[in-house]
């Protein structure tokens, strides 16, 4: 596509247009998207550090583990109440105000959690911060289709992915670190400190986003004239030729792949909500008790799981191929829970297994978010980004629970890790039967919908 102005294409010669525009998009994705990465890797941690804490406070304040369940599972009940509404507000108050909103009432919730006493509060503080929290995630998603085009859109958003295994990454030796050293400062507990100093950033990060970033490119004062034509009229020419497969989410609601994608979903967000909720007390079950070591050990899974997403995702864009590559990796994941079952006492074995289940599952994020944008586009977008997430979170919010009962029920890890491989397996099989092939091929951006650049509210 060579949209590049006339008064810039008469300035260079016919080669040089395209090298131009090229030029402007990556100025483009390192202004806004370090931030984003930054602020999503905050939200991650902030939303999984109690699968550390849980070390520490479930001796202290006598929980269970179907309350720890449950407690992990609300958070989900409160993404899903509000992730719709949030993303629709985005469209009418634009995104920097909402980022603003989101960030700062997540890390207040955060930091609430060092004051809970109760299963109560637990709850509670859970399903507020899900409720803060939701809508950031999609509303990152559709942001990027306010400035990249999709055909420029696939490495903005494989590298916001990237997020997920750098937050597993960082948060685990941080936590491990926190509550190893920081245990009793000012009278409080090494997991009471480790909520303070993980929510507290997210706030300062809130305010940072809201003075930095641009709602959309017509805003920018960072790009020139011709830089600025150069953005709006790539992503004119991208809402134009967008297909409108569904013109409102009640057509959406009908179709058959929405909830295909939905169940596909909810395996793989669930296999990467276990590896942060439960590898901590894997590991720890294993006889390792330093909790720095914990952390170390932790984080390894996800230092693969950089690796793996990146050629995963780096392969599926070169053949154009979607299913088959989220199939075989849900498959290899399966396999990493299932003999992990087996093989729990040895901690140099069950470290290689969460490798394998973690890494694999973290390969199928970027092929599969390319799949929900060929449904929905046009004006349903803003719902539609949240739609396949929104049902996914449905599973979410019980599956922690289970785990519990499950843990509870036979004083093991092996059976919910059993319960992890049979999801992803199913979740292989959904992708491959109930999704045609030519879906995962036609679809040209990782994104989760391709554009509607009529609802930027800055346009």
């Amino acid at each position: 596509m060579n949209t590049v102005p006339k008064d810039v294409k008469a300035a260079v010669p016919a080669g040089a247009a395209e090298h131009f525009a090229s030029r402007t998009f990556t100025k483009v994705k390192w202004k806004i998207l370090p931030l984003l990465i930054v602020c999503y890797v905050l939200a991650l941690i902030d939303r999984n550090v109690i699968g550390f804490a849980r070390l520490g406070f479930m001796h202290d304040l006598g929980f269970s583990e179907v309350e720890y369940g449950i407690g992990a599972g609300i958070f989900f009940l409160g993404y899903l109440f509000f992730e719709i509404p949030s993303n629709l507000m985005l469209q009418r108050i634009g995104f920097r105000k909402t980022v603003l909103r989101i960030m700062v009432l997540w890390g207040i919730a955060c930091v609430c959690f060092s004051l809970m006493n109760s299963p109560a509060a637990f709850y509670i503080f859970r399903f507020l911060l899900g409720a803060a929290e939701a809508g950031f995630f999609p509303g990152v998603l559709l942001y990027i289709t306010f400035w990249v085009p999709r055909h420029r859109r696939a490495s903005v958003t494989a590298m916001f992915m990237a997020s997920l295994p750098v937050a597993g990454m960082l948060g685990a030796p941080f936590a491990g670190s926190v509550m190893q050293h920081m245990d009793g400062l000012f009278g409080l507990k090494g997991w009471q400190l480790l909520f303070i100093v993980a929510g507290v950033p997210a706030c300062l990060m809130g305010l940072v986003a809201y003075l930095y970033l641009d709602n959309s490119p017509a805003e920018a004062k960072w790009l020139s004239a011709d830089e600025k034509r150069v953005v709006l009229d790539e992503l004119a020419q991208d809402a134009a030729d967008s297909p409108a497969r569904h013109h409102s989410l009640l057509d959406a609601l009908k179709d058959r792949r929405v909830y295909v994608l939905a169940f596909t979903a909810l395996a793989v967000t669930s296999g990467a909500i276990a590896a942060a909720f439960w590898i901590p007390t894997i590991i720890k079950k294993t006889g390792i008790t330093d909790l720095l070591n914990i952390g170390l050990l932790s984080a390894l899974p996800f230092l693969v799981g950089i690796i793996v997403q990146y050629c995963v995702g780096r392969h599926s864009d070169k053949v154009m191929e979607r299913r088959w590559h989220v199939a075989i990796c849900l498959v290899v994941s399966a396999i990493g829970w299932l003999l992990l079952a087996l093989v729990q006492p040895s901690t140099g074995v069950s470290v290689v297994l969460l490798i394998v289940a973690t890494s694999a599952v973290l390969g199928a994020t970027g092929p599969f978010w390319t799949l929900p944008g060929s449904l929905l586009t046009g004006k349903a977008a803003a719902g539609a980004i949240a739609l396949v997430t929104t049902l996914a979170g449905i599973g979410n919010v019980f599956i922690p629970m289970v785990v519990g009962l499950l843990i509870d029920a036979t004083g093991s890890m092996a059976t919910p890790q059993v319960a992890y491989g049979l999801l992803t397996l199913a979740g292989a099989a959904a992708i491959v039967l109930g999704t045609p092939a030519e879906t995962a091929q036609v679809v040209e951006t990782p994104a989760l919908v391709l554009a509607a650049q009529e609802q930027n509210p800055a346009r």
